[in-house]
């Protein structure tokens, strides 16, 4: 049977760290602050909201809320944002997406400031990603996948990577973070020939593919450590699954993450962590 990489003990190891962080910036003057702005009343975004306020809270990180009505016009948008930017006391900004028709996401993701970008969607994130520079922060849930790799001391170096998806949200930047820990790295997407053969050659894959349990036995091998990504509710069986089969992939491969309790119960904590990064830069 393959080794459960949890996310809760990385999470834990995480909310430590920071909060003796954040203990030591308070006695330096600075209160970590992540404001979170968020138009109308989105079940996912409210729950989303909560996780991010409660995480904060538990390692001492303020949160500012900024609610907006769902009929907001992009010039109240705008400001709301601009302030945020402008606000020295404000660390981190969480923009939840997708804005309402009537707004310009594409404004609005490019007027973000980067040094408060803790979700890292700005080009400016994500250029800090691909040239591997403090520019903005890598997003939460490609690097949530590396630090469950880190905590289980799952050396990259001189590896074979494999990942399955090209998103900016996880895809493109897992490959690129992986390639700065010196794994040799394969991204595979739907325009892929033979790709149950490409990501078996891999001593460590990534599925990020966006379709819940489409990812079965043949597509991984023995000794494998298969990081699971996706999320989503599988009506049959009445709970949330990810893109791997878990129960075939299980049964071949030397670790795998759960879904649920793998990768994204690491994520939140990673944008805290950003949002303690960005309070430290400006020391």
């Amino acid at each position: 049977m393959a080794e459960i990489l949890k996310g809760a003990p990385v999470t834990a190891a995480l909310n430590e760290k920071m909060t003796a962080e954040v203990a030591s910036l308070k006695e330096k003057g600075v209160v970590p602050t992540l404001a979170i702005l968020r138009v109308g009343e989105r079940p996912d975004d409210l729950s989303y909201e909560t996780g991010a306020m409660k995480r904060c809270g538990a390692v001492g990180v303020e949160v500012k809320n900024v609610v907006l009505p769902a009929d907001v016009c992009q010039t109240d948008f705008d400001a709301a944002l601009t302030s945020l930017n402008e606000d020295d006391s404000v660390h981190g900004i969480l923009m939840f997406r997708p804005l309402p028709k009537q707004l310009d996401s594409e404004k609005a993701r490019q007027m973000l400031n980067p040094a408060k970008d803790v979700d890292g969607c700005t080009d400016g994130s994500l250029a800090g990603v691909f040239t591997n520079t403090k520019v903005g922060f890598a997003p939460c849930t490609a690097q949530a996948a590396m630090e469950i790799l880190d905590f289980y001391g799952i050396d990259c170096t001189g590896k074979k990577a494999a990942v399955i998806g090209r998103s900016l949200v996880v895809g493109r930047p897992a490959s690129m973070m992986l390639m700065h820990k010196n794994a040799t790295v394969t991204t595979c997407h739907t325009k892929t020939v033979n790709m149950p053969e490409i990501t078996r050659q891999a001593d460590i894959l990534i599925v990020c593919a966006g379709q819940m349990e489409s990812i079965g036995a043949e597509y991984v091998r023995e000794g494998q450590v298969v990081v699971d990504v996706g999320i989503g509710w599988n009506e049959e069986k009445g709970k949330l699954c990810g893109d791997v089969k878990f129960e075939e992939a299980e049964a071949l491969v030397g670790a795998i993450t759960p879904v649920p309790g793998g990768v994204g119960t690491v994520t939140t904590s990673v944008l805290v962590s950003h949002v303690v990064e960005a309070a430290k830069r400006t020391l």
